[in-house]
């Protein structure tokens, strides 16, 4: 009994990094507001495809990338943190444009945790 319990933790931890590259390795549609947005995500960045033919006149989309590293502690310059922030901010595009953000930035180097796209403007 004692023995598949190992077993079973062993399997377990190896999965879970595995089942966290998967995560990171990935595209899919985004559940935000733009749902006519797919994004493609790698290690460090990731980018947003649009094709929202029914968005108002005006509306822009941006990607936020949610991000886990080492990062400028804000207001602190220069002292440096491990742990979650946001990207870097790849600029506003319109409903049938292409965006993208990185978790790499002049003070930051870390990992995509999450992206998804937003609306910027109405």
């Amino acid at each position: 009994m004692k023995k598949r319990m190992v077993a079973a933790a062993r399997v377990t931890a190896a999965a879970v990094p595995v089942l966290g590259l998967a995560a990171v390795f990935g595209s899919g549609t985004a559940q935000a507001a733009p749902e006519d947005c797919v994004i493609t995500r790698d290690l460090i960045s990731a980018s947003a495809t649009c094709s929202d033919v029914d968005a108002p006149p005006g509306r822009e989309y941006t990607v936020v990338v949610e991000c886990w590293g080492l990062a400028g502690i804000p207001n602190a310059w220069p002292l440096m943190g491990i742990g979650p922030y946001r990207g870097s901010w790849g600029g506003s595009f319109g409903p049938a444009g292409q965006g993208a953000s990185s978790c790499l930035g002049p003070a930051s180097v870390g990992g995509v945790t999450n992206a998804y796209v937003r609306v910027y403007r109405e």
